[in-house]
């Protein structure tokens, strides 16, 4: 595995070698993206060329996101109401995912892959939306393709070879470097070179570059802030934790968005999720997926449950008539300290679960769910309130 140097396996990439081939008119449509002059007529007669492509396109206008009065029967009805973007969008993202296996290949799960891309792309999407920070639909594709290396650099040095290379997906800094330290690049490198060969905007490809921790930078482009989020979203998928607290704060200190907006790209995830799993055709289950939110949020609350009751219950000894005025004051400021940290966490965790009791129906088990979190969070709302009065 060591037999190639990293700048020679770049520039392999870079030249195509190994790489899945993109189809000719999805890599037709990218370029058209960057034509002001593009006009509806030439987007409808590329898709023509590709029989596929207009049934999804089809499909996708007459679907409960783009739902109308009348059904859409004809391509250029399909094109005039999608939009350009939209139709670009779609037409790369379901070449790229054709250009990977399904299912497990060895000890890589393509099925997990594509199912934490494309929920990646949809937050990175709403994030865009909400905050007006980058172009929506550039956002999506920014998520989808955010971690786009790992496959092919699967697929190029570690398939075949279980053995020499133990495959997970987070946490990112440790195995990018442990990919530098086997192989003398990481997947990241790799997805840049993919991108650059696939002639992806070099806005796109410069979210590949790994920048540092976006964690503790002061200030990061918003379309590499926006892919920082989608990633951190990801996180709560996959039972990482903290990732829920981690989320709503970080949205607000990258991008200023407010609790109310951050339960807004949640929502607007959830309802659109399973029209583009279709459209990919990536097995996503809703229901489930909404459930380990609920479990990261319920997580988050346990965490600030046990803070609280830590704090309100400290047992001190009778003070002496000298230190009374200081211990209380000691009792004051750690009990605003600990409020201070806690209650915004919380009103984000009691937030969210209102939001979602709301708009479930209250007998499935996620609504049930959503009732007994936000009982929750109300409870420990009035403890807070009551310690700190």
């Amino acid at each position: 595995m060591r037999e190639k140097p990293a700048e020679k396996i770049l520039k392999q990439l870079e030249s195509g070698y190994c790489l899945p081939p993109l189809s000719a008119v999805a890599l037709k449509l990218l370029e058209l993206a960057s034509d002001e002059n593009a006009t509806n007529d030439q987007l409808v007669r590329l898709i023509e060329k590709d029989p596929s492509l207009i049934v999804r396109v089809l499909t996708l206008a007459n679907s409960a996101f783009f739902s109308s009065d009348m059904p859409v029967t004809t391509l250029s009805r399909a094109v005039m109401k999608l939009g350009g973007e939209q139709v670009r969008l779609m037409a790369l993202t379901i070449s790229l995912r054709g250009a990977f296996p399904l299912g497990k290949v060895e000890q890589f799960d393509y099925e997990l892959f594509w199912r934490l891309s494309l929920y990646r792309g949809l937050i990175a999407k709403a994030l865009a939306q909400r905050s007006k920070a980058a172009n929506p639909e550039e956002a999506f594709l920014c998520g989808l393709t955010m971690e786009i290396g790992m496959p092919i650099l699967f697929d190029l040095l570690i398939k075949g070879q279980p053995e020499q290379f133990e495959l997970y997906f987070e946490p990112l800094e440790e195995i990018l470097e442990k990919e530098r330290d086997c192989f003398g690049i990481d997947h990241r490198m790799a997805g840049a070179s993919a991108l650059s060969h696939w002639r992806f905007p070099e806005h796109i490809i410069d979210c590949q570059r790994p920048g540092g921790d976006e964690s503790r930078s002061e200030f990061i482009p918003p379309l590499r802030a926006i892919c920082w989020l989608a990633r951190l979203f990801s996180r709560i998928l996959l039972h990482m934790p903290v990732a829920f607290r981690a989320f709503y704060a970080e949205a607000q200190r990258l991008l200023g968005l407010e609790h109310e907006d951050v339960h807004e790209i949640l929502l607007a995830t959830f309802a659109e999720v399973e029209e583009a799993a279709r459209s990919l055709r990536v097995e996503i289950d809703k229901d489930r997926d909404l459930l380990k939110v609920m479990e990261r949020a319920n997580g988050a609350l346990a965490q600030i449950s046990s803070k609280i009751y830590r704090t309100r219950d400290l047992r001190r000894t009778l003070p002496s008539f000298e230190s009374i005025n200081q211990e209380e004051k000691t009792v004051s400021q750690t009990l605003q300290a600990v409020a201070h940290e806690v209650r915004n966490p919380l009103l984000a965790v009691g937030g969210f679960a209102r939001r979602l009791a709301a708009s479930l129906d209250p007998g499935t088990e996620a609504g049930k769910y959503a009732r007994v979190i936000l009982e929750e969070a109300q409870r420990l709302e009035k403890t807070l309130s009551g310690m700190t009065a």
